[in-house]
């Protein structure tokens, strides 16, 4: 994929939670400019950004849609009408931004964390028949441990927690897997659907959660290839599902019981871990440099040919 690449102009979307180019990106953005490629940092629902001056917009650090939910599919609305193409494109970010796609990946024979999908208006009447089990519950539409809660059914602090979540949700009904804590949860990193690098990320002591804010932590390390073969297999039913064409994901699970169970599939916006593989920076780069090349160079080829009087 190595080459010569022409000028290219792409938004970075990020939120007011990191407006600029957040530091693990510094290098992947870096690298963007020396194949060519503008790079410019954009609030995703800033009303003053004209996104049709950009040949793409790339979806980085947008870590507050999933709280402007509405708003955020009606901004992929609008770069669709203006024929701005989305990294990765809006349909497969739509299908990826309610985790009901789970549901559709045990369909295909995808090992994933066992899970229901409840209405928020039922989720008292599921919890009476899952006495003493201890579960998380989260929105299908989340991020960063927004309203998740964990618990033991039956406890009076979990039914309270579970009393002061939004009733207009969906939910998924999750049983805590205890692997998190004692082994840690991994992340595998891909580019243009070829394994890139991987961490694995532990929770701080006391806790759960595993992402940073909360203290967790993470290191890189090698998958085995049986934990390869599950995230592969789980692409692959990405794509039996209709979205085959993906410039990144970040496959996330854990081990149990010797087998390695999804339990999501980030394609929106990840935190990638690029700082501590700059290769993997700079292959991510290159994939997005031939991608804006390819776009650029097809529209050159269309526009209609110049008449001199």
């Amino acid at each position: 994929m190595r080459g010569v690449f022409v000028s290219a102009y792409l938004a970075i979307a990020t939120s007011s939670l990191c407006p600029g180019i957040h530091p693990d990106d510094t290098h992947f953005a870096a690298s963007l400019e020396r194949h060519g490629v503008h790079v410019t940092a954009c609030l995703w629902n800033d009303p003053a950004v004209d996104w049709s001056r950009f040949d793409a917009v790339l979806v980085r650090t947008t870590w507050d849609y999933f709280k402007h939910y509405a708003a955020f599919l009606s901004w992929l609305d609008q770069l669709d009408r203006l024929g701005v193409p989305l990294i990765n494109d809006s349909q497969l970010v739509r299908w990826n931004s309610e985790k009901g796609y789970l549901a559709e990946l045990a369909q295909h024979g995808v090992a994933i964390i066992p899970t229901q999908i409840v209405n928020g208006d039922g989720l008292l009447d599921v919890l009476r028949t899952m006495q003493a089990q201890e579960i998380v519950i989260k929105p299908t539409v989340s991020g960063s441990a927004w309203h998740t809660v964990r618990g033991t059914v039956g406890e009076a602090s979990f039914e309270q927690a579970v009393a002061r979540l939004p009733t207009d949700f969906r939910y998924l009904l999750q049983p805590f897997v205890p692997e998190i804590i004692s082994d840690g949860e991994w992340s595998l990193m891909y580019f243009a659907g070829e394994f890139s690098h991987a961490v694995i990320k532990r929770p701080a002591a006391g806790d759960y959660r595993v992402q940073n804010e909360y203290g967790g932590t993470a290191e890189a390390i090698m998958p085995g290839a049986d934990i390869l073969a599950a995230a592969n297999q789980a692409l692959a039913a990405v794509a039996a599902i209709g979205h085959a064409d993906h410039a990144y994901v970040r496959v996330d699970g854990v081990v149990c019981a010797g087998r390695f169970l999804i339990m999501e599939l980030e394609l929106i916006e990840p935190f990638l871990h690029l700082a501590i593989r700059p290769e993997g920076a700079e292959r991510f780069a290159e994939h997005i440099a031939a991608r804006l090349t390819e776009k650029v160079a097809s529209q050159a080829f269309a526009a209609p040919p110049l008449h001199v009087a």
